[in-house]
């Protein structure tokens, strides 16, 4: 046997060398739950180690993850009930808890990107990403609403804005709006190929979002489709995205690869809460090496070719690369 694969993988020296794939906690985005109030902690049944936080008890959690390398963060916000509506208002309301919340995150960590996300499921009495009217979710008559949305975001602070409402248009209507308003450097990472999947649940638990009727299938993707993947990836693109997201991670590895090949902006992706959940739970029950598993986990996503990574895994594995 002249070729002998096996040498080239004979020491750690040789394996370190010729390694394919760097994943390091640059890559990683922290996602991060935040509620209105005071000392709140409180750990997502459905997603162990995760929690919502309030902004006091958060802002020592974020300094913790920044001193371990984590320095790109998306905030996820739990909004109270009575301060739903059918218009999502709240959303851009001047007194909205978020947005503050926002504010004081940068002011004591300029040096940090964050991410928002873009859709009105959090702050609708509907539970939909989009407006709801007589049982159908209108696309072009939510365009507005986002638009305010970002704004208010761009406002407070906001880096990246991560639309994650998959209606059609609004990553031009969304760049025409901030370049209008003067924020020609806040960035959009669009949540492109995002899929109607059953990884979703624990999140939903977390934010109490789920849809109050119907499900999300009418504007999120259809897991068996890969090409429709590109249709929205190219309309994006030309829409003015400055990164593009798919999501779930795991089991979409093809349609990473797939817009890693076919375009020439960075392409990130969302280890969802599901999957996360997975690996928490096979960890516990013995099944499953936690530290192995989830940083095979992450590295398949890397490898499949995302450039960034939002993970519920981040603090841990960047805590396990230290260690």
């Amino acid at each position: 046997m002249r070729r002998r694969p096996r040498r080239n993988r004979s020491s750690i020296a040789i394996r370190s060398m010729i390694e394919e794939t760097q994943l390091t906690s640059a890559n990683l985005i922290y996602p991060l739950f935040i509620e209105d109030g005071q000392g709140i902690k409180k750990e997502i049944k459905s997603l162990p180690s995760n929690y919502r936080w309030s902004l006091d008890t958060l802002l020592p959690e974020m300094e913790e993850c920044i001193k371990l390398g984590i320095d790109k963060f998306v905030l996820f916000p739990a909004v109270e009930e009575r301060l739903k509506d059918t218009v999502a208002s709240y959303s851009y309301a001047s007194d909205n808890f978020y947005l503050d919340s926002i504010r004081k995150i940068k002011d004591n960590f300029p040096q940090i990107s964050l991410m928002s996300d873009v859709a009105m499921d959090p702050y609708s009495s509907d539970g939909h990403d989009g407006l709801v009217k007589n049982g159908t979710v209108l696309n072009d008559e939510t365009l507005p609403i986002l638009a305010k949305m970002s704004i208010a975001q761009a406002q407070a602070g906001i880096d990246i804005l991560g639309p994650s409402d998959m209606m059609d248009g609004r990553i031009g209507y969304l760049r025409d709006t901030l370049d209008q308003e003067g924020f020609t450097q806040t960035s959009i990472m669009s949540y492109t190929a995002k899929y109607a999947s059953a990884f979703y649940g624990p999140f939903r638990d977390a934010l109490d979002s789920a849809p109050k009727s119907g499900n999300k299938k009418s504007y999120q993707m259809n897991p068996a489709n890969k090409n429709e993947a590109l249709i929205e990836a190219e309309l994006d693109y030309q829409e003015g995205a400055d990164m593009m997201m798919v999501k779930p991670a795991t089991c979409y590895l093809d349609i990473i690869h797939l817009l890693k090949e076919n375009f020439d902006i960075p392409i990130t992706a969302y280890n969802v809460s599901g999957e996360c959940a997975m690996i928490y739970a096979a960890s516990a029950n013995g099944w499953l090496d936690y530290e192995s598993s989830m940083a095979e986990m992450l590295l398949s996503i890397r490898r499949a070719g995302a450039d960034g990574i939002l993970t519920y895994f981040a603090k841990d594995f960047a805590k396990f690369s230290k260690g």
